[in-house]
């Protein structure tokens, strides 16, 4: 995983990288995730700061604990990822694609076209 810096903390970073495989299904309910020590390792971070993305991550209940066996998918965690990354590109994200839009003079309808040539792009390739 290659961190970025537009200013997002790395531990949210990472929650977006376990997001991302919970949303692609890489990571379905009741799976183990990596340990803290093993993700920090296979990142190149500091434990603490996996630490503090588990943390996160069981306050959005994407994750659960089982004390002393190791962290786990929620349930309900596809649910609950969909619903950060939503707030996450709605309030962060999408307000750069407008501020863009607008001074390129791109309108909705410019964007519509493209959106579902890729999703069918991307429906192809997922399935």
């Amino acid at each position: 995983m290659q961190f970025n810096n537009n200013g997002q903390a790395i531990y949210l970073q990472i929650a977006d990288y376990v997001c991302e495989k919970v949303l692609l299904k890489e990571w379905k309910a009741e799976d183990k995730v990596p340990s803290v020590r093993e993700l920090a390792m296979q990142l190149e971070v500091n434990p603490n700061t996996v630490m503090r993305t588990y943390d996160f991550l069981k306050q959005q209940e994407i994750i659960n604990d089982k004390r002393g066996i190791g962290y786990f998918i929620t349930p309900q965690a596809y649910k609950s990822a969909v619903a950060y990354r939503k707030t996450e590109f709605l309030e962060k994200e999408l307000p750069t694609v407008f501020r863009v839009m607008n001074m390129l003079g791109l309108e909705p309808e410019d964007l519509s076209l493209r959106f579902e040539k890729f999703k069918k792009q991307y429906t192809a390739y997922n399935n």
